[in-house]
């Protein structure tokens, strides 16, 4: 059975920084297409990093130069850092491989 567990969302100040964890279970991340994702309230889920396999990485322009995707393959983990945060980046982010699997998501709020 395959498990997606985010983590590391929290309240923080505009301007801050966080890191979000998407620990996995059942599958080998490295082999798959991996995403995050975030959906703020009244608002389409928006894509917001993408990793592949080769380890070639994507970002809308929204959060291109603030938003860094990696993955530890010894951890079995993806990771989203988040930086210089905007209280447009509020919503809840998700992890997916290729949309097959989705986390339970972590609230991430930018607020002063």
């Amino acid at each position: 059975q395959v498990q997606l567990a985010e983590s590391g969302g929290g309240l923080v100040q505009p301007g801050g920084s966080l890191r979000l964890s998407c620990a996995a279970s059942g599958i080998i991340l490295s082999r798959y297409v991996m995403y995050w994702y975030r959906q703020a309230p009244g608002k389409e889920r928006e894509l917001v990093a993408r990793i592949i396999p080769g380890g070639s990485t994507w970002y809308p322009d929204s959060v291109k130069g603030r938003f860094t995707i990696s993955r530890d393959n010894a951890k079995n983990t993806v990771y989203l850092q988040m930086n210089s945060l905007k209280p447009e980046d509020t919503a809840v982010y998700y992890c997916s491989n290729n949309g097959v699997d989705w986390g339970q998501g972590t609230q991430v709020t930018v607020s002063s």
